[in-house]
């Protein structure tokens, strides 16, 4: 029956197959100007054009001229101007070469072809790509595109999204909230703490990835800089190569096979994925709540809860990020497993991997930002975690068998076995205030610590939570603002 259906793909512009380019394609628009395929297309751009400007510069090969500022403002150009005409272009190319990098040799050497009349230019068209392996340009167009999209576009994304989570903390430092180990009632804490404890989590990540090395090479088909030495044995190659790719930005890698290793990609794509692992674990966690009512979600947000049922306000950021934080770690995973192994000298599995660059970056852009706009929607529910708090008074039977425990060893008589009494005491049963006082009033502790428990109540049961929370000025405020 569907083929007599319309074909979308033959659509003068077929609709997006996947959800980045689609449904969700304004969440990550700021990743396509560094991680599409157009974007890397630019980045090569950019390497063969400053691996010429270098070797002009260094007069890395006898005969290469020193550039003038005008034949250098042109070459920058070609890579500030590319546009969607130019991608058109460099595909049409590639459809002749059936090679990427090729293509972009040609590409450029077209453009030398139409430097302005006398320039040096027009006649330097085999020092494009010399002595390089493409491997050379895609390593370094690789590298130069995903530290930008990290520092440019999924750093100040994840910065924000900590920031928040950090305000969260301060604005509920005190806010008793009971816990639930094991799904079951527990010590009551804070939301201020637990907030806490998320955003100094999501944070050490962060720093990881702050720290990330970004390394490239340059030194030919095998890593022996074989071809440049049979060339110009003159130079000093290492030196042109080191400060080549340092020039970059980027760290230089002297030793490598036909390609980098890789390995600062792996590193990065691991701690991004613990990066997505914990947040998968605030959303869950923030959906359990919301089911507790220990949240409550702000209406008035553009958002259908259910199509059926009016009442409803779906937690729909955080099950939405949950499904876009496990794609993106996949994805995450297998670059990391993969990328650090190449057959030999050389094989192309990396280059296909790295296609899904994008990809894995986006789902988790996507996540960030749904999780933001989850937490800004929420409300605590104050009435909610004051009543569960008062429903569960044998919480307090870990305070009193400890206090009976110091006793104890303090000297105090009849203070033998606290926590089987404890146990047979709330085990299994329904604890009120009252029935708890009385228990505490037959136990014959010293009267500042019987006082002490009798004034107890789950609410006020939360430890030193409230001043946890201020670790977070250390923790968190000194690399958020970066």
């Amino acid at each position: 029956m569907t083929d007599t259906w319309v074909s979308f793909a033959s659509a003068a512009e077929p609709p997006a197959l996947g959800p980045l380019d689609g449904r969700y394609r304004a969440a990550v628009a700021p990743l396509v100007d560094h991680l599409s395929e157009a974007a890397l297309n630019r980045a090569r751009i950019h390497i063969e054009v400053e691996w010429l400007i270098h070797l002009c510069d260094t007069q890395s090969v006898p005969g290469a001229p020193a550039l003038p500022p005008s034949d250098i403002a042109y070459l920058r150009d070609v890579v500030s101007t590319f546009d969607m005409e130019d991608v058109a272009e460099l595909a049409a190319i590639e459809r002749e070469t059936v090679h990427d990098v090729k293509a972009v040799e040609y590409y450029l050497k077209r453009r030398l072809q139409e430097a302005p009349e006398g320039s040096a230019l027009r006649d330097l068209g085999e020092l494009v790509h010399f002595a390089c392996t493409s491997e050379d340009i895609n390593n370094l167009a690789y590298a130069v595109t995903i530290r930008n999209a990290t520092t440019d576009v999924w750093l100040p994304t994840a910065r924000a999204l900590v920031k928040d989570v950090a305000q969260i903390a301060r604005d509920n430092v005190a806010q008793p909230m009971l816990s639930r180990t094991h799904g079951q009632s527990a010590t009551p804490t804070t939301v201020g703490k637990e907030f806490a404890v998320i955003a100094q989590r999501l944070q050490r990540q962060m720093r990881r990835i702050e720290s990330t090395q970004f390394v490239g090479k340059i030194n030919g088909a095998t890593g022996t800089y074989g071809a440049h030495v049979a060339a110009v044995p003159s130079t000093d190659w290492i030196t042109i190569s080191r400060s080549f790719v340092e020039g970059l930005g980027l760290t230089w890698n002297p030793l490598t096979t036909q390609i980098e290793s890789h390995d600062w990609q792996a590193e990065l794509y691991s701690d991004m994925a613990r990066f997505n692992r914990i947040l998968h674990n605030l959303a869950t966690d923030v959906w359990t709540y919301i089911s507790l009512d220990y949240f409550t979600q702000v209406r008035g947000q553009g958002t259908v809860g259910s199509s059926t049922m009016p009442h409803k306000v779906n937690p729909i950021r955080f099950e939405n990020a949950e499904a876009n934080l496990e794609i993106s770690c996949a994805l995450l995973d297998n670059l990391a497993a993969t990328l650090v192994t190449s057959r030999m000298q050389r094989d192309l599995t990396d280059s296909s991997s790295q296609r899904t660059i994008g990809v894995a970056f986006g789902h988790s852009l996507l996540a960030i930002s749904n999780v933001q706009k989850g937490l800004a929607g929420l409300d605590v529910n104050k009435a909610a975690l004051a009543a569960d708090l008062d429903a569960n008074w044998e919480v307090l039977g870990e305070a009193i068998q400890s206090a009976m425990r110091a006793a104890g060893i303090a000297g105090t008589p009849g203070m033998e076995n606290p926590y089987e009494r404890l146990k047979d005491l709330t085990r299994g049963a329904a604890i009120d205030a009252a029935a708890l006082a009385s228990f505490i009033e037959t136990l014959g502790l010293p009267d500042d610590v019987q006082e002490r428990l009798l004034s107890l109540t789950p609410a006020t049961y939360t430890g030193l939570a409230s001043d946890l929370v201020s670790f977070l000025d250390e923790i968190v405020d000194s690399s958020t603002t970066a």
